[in-house]
């Protein structure tokens, strides 16, 4: 019996469009290029061609493959070249070890897949897109570490890089030190780090991924690698190999199957080499919503209100990796993309963000924030996101852009949210224009999440209460939760979440800011209107059992007597 006969007697399709879909197949064309040719022409569904070929074949069919199918170990000495161009997969079903596949008729794929694995594997069927995505997963899920090729690596002079690498989980055919990069960035992709450090000391080398904010140390590569890893990273970035003298600054772009990852380069100079750090910007990475960041549900509502707002500006301030870019994202994921103009002026781009105009400042060509912005009020802006305010020049064009009709999100580096009000006007912007145009202010800092499978209950120690402020005063000898420790998680803590300090300008702050009254009048202003400190929020995230005290005065710091961090 044919494919054919079986779907015309299933009544699945007419002779007539067998005919049609033969002819786009070809004369040499099988029963499974038949049946893709019904279904990429929309006559036949994939799940009537799977069960059409199991009938013919005798094989079963696999609607969706479950996580607990894919095994690591299967795949160990399984290219994933091979993997995908056949669209074959190995899985333990129970006891036994089966095939994914969309082409039971490939007998000389399965063959060599026996060869390859000591077994002769049964056929399972699954529809070819359901497989090549089960392929990317099981790879990525491969227990192949840094540490395991290093253990095989010896000291060796022909170890340069040739090519530059394209995607992590290629392996076959590549320099045992492209290898060794790809397996470095695949770990770090894996344990979702954002940086990867490459230190280089007089008798070795470090290597260490920054996770959740924290450096861990890393099966670290032997000093006789150092050479040939610099010089890839660089052949990866388009950097100078023979410039040792300089730092260089590049970026570089890999894959993990279907998923890009930018990747920036820094060099520098240092006594016993050069120092390399790696800051890995997933670009397919899915923006948190507001909700998700860690926001009180007060705080979040009037945020969400000044999000849509027709104009002013709006500032979200903390140190460098506190989380403002993920914010100012999920923010503008809040906007109605499709009647709104939406353009932004970053850098670096951290992710790409649909149906907004996203535009990458290049200082070297003369494209820095000031420039690009006014280019931005050229095209029609209804909402405009400045990447950080650094001079004068930026903040009283992004002011007067707000003062002409448009909302301006930006960045500040500032402790809280009432010195951004000071920074500004440091910078040179004059008093009634700020006051005119500024909307709100939020700080944040982002603190380490309690893993919630190993945290265990503390009780608050005089000293950190002490620590704490005010408020923590009234907490001494009260339940709290500190880290644990488990294999779910890195000393006990697993993600992060934000705290937050919101000041709205109201009539009576927007009078203080115009008449340049100092920090700490606007500071109780603020207060006055309903601003919650840092600490604040901090305390609240200890009570719920989210972050521990240790965490908080880490990220956040002590509390001093005007209420703000020290």
């Amino acid at each position: 019996m044919r494919l054919d006969e079986v779907l015309v007697g299933r009544g699945r399709v007419t002779p007539e469009q067998v005919e049609e879909a033969r002819a786009r197949a070809g004369k040499a064309g099988g029963d499974v290029e038949l049946g893709r040719a019904l279904v990429d022409a929309g006559l036949l569904a994939d799940a009537d061609l799977l069960d059409a070929l199991g009938e013919l074949y005798g094989c079963d069919v696999l609607r969706e493959p479950a996580d607990n199918l894919l095994d690591p170990e299967l795949v160990a000495q399984l290219p994933v070249e091979w993997a995908r161009a056949h669209a074959m997969l190995p899985v333990r079903q129970g006891a036994r070890v089966v095939v994914l596949t969309s082409d039971p008729s490939d007998l000389g794929a399965l063959d060599d897949l026996a060869l390859i694995l000591g077994t002769e594997p049964a056929p399972l069927l699954a529809s070819r897109r359901e497989i090549l995505a089960a392929i990317e997963h099981c790879y990525v899920r491969k227990t192949d570490s840094p540490g395991d090729l290093l253990r095989g690596m010896k000291p060796a002079a022909g170890d340069t890089p040739e090519r530059p690498a394209d995607d992590l989980l290629r392996t076959s055919e590549q320099a045992p030190v492209t290898q060794l990069i790809n397996l470095i960035l695949l770990e770090a992709l894996k344990a979702r780090a954002s940086d990867v450090h490459l230190e280089p000391y007089a008798s070795h080398l470090r290597l260490r991924y920054r996770i959740d904010g924290m450096l861990y140390e890393q099966s670290s590569p032997p000093k006789h690698l150092e050479a040939p890893l610099v010089s890839r990273l660089k052949v990866m970035a388009r950097l100078d190999i023979a410039e040792k003298r300089l730092p260089q600054d590049g970026t570089a772009r890999v894959r993990v199957g279907e998923q890009e990852v930018d990747i920036r380069v820094s060099t520098i100079p240092v006594a016993e080499g050069e120092r390399v750090v790696l800051r890995l910007l997933n670009r397919e990475s899915t923006v948190l919503p507001l909700s998700k960041l860690g926001m009180p549900d007060s705080l979040l509502a009037r945020f969400r209100e000044l999000v849509a707002q027709p104009n002013g500006v709006i500032l979200v301030t903390g140190p460098t990796g506190s989380g403002k870019t993920t914010t100012l994202y999920a923010a503008l994921q809040e906007l109605d993309k499709a009647h709104a103009n939406i353009l932004t002026i970053e850098d670096p781009i951290e992710y790409q963000l649909p149906h907004i105009g996203q535009i990458q400042v290049k200082p070297k060509i003369g494209l820095t924030f000031a420039s690009g912005l006014r280019h931005i009020l050229r095209q029609d802006p209804d909402v405009i996101l400045v990447g950080e305010i650094r001079d004068v020049e930026t903040a009283e064009i992004a002011v007067r852009a707000s003062l002409t009709g448009h909302l301006v999100f930006s960045t500040l580096h500032t402790n809280d949210a009432v010195s951004a009000v000071i920074r500004m006007a440091d910078m040179g912007v004059e008093s009634y224009l700020l006051a005119a145009a500024l909307r709100a202010a939020l700080a944040q800092r982002l603190v380490r999440r309690l893993c919630p499978h190993c945290r265990r209950p503390a009780v608050m120690t005089d000293e950190q209460a002490r620590a704490l402020g005010s408020r923590g005063g009234e907490w001494v000898g009260s339940p709290v939760w500190q880290p644990g420790e488990c294999s779910r998680c890195r000393g006990g803590y697993h993600g992060r979440l934000g705290v937050f300090e919101l000041m709205l300008v109201d009539s009576a702050v927007q009078e203080a800011v115009r008449a340049g009254r100092p920090l700490g009048e606007i500071r109780e202003l603020a207060a006055r209107q309903g601003m919650r400190a840092l600490h604040d929020d901090a305390l609240d995230k200890i009570r719920s059992g989210e972050t521990s005290v240790a965490e908080v005065l880490r990220a956040v710091g002590r509390h001093d007597v005007r209420g703000a961090a020290g």
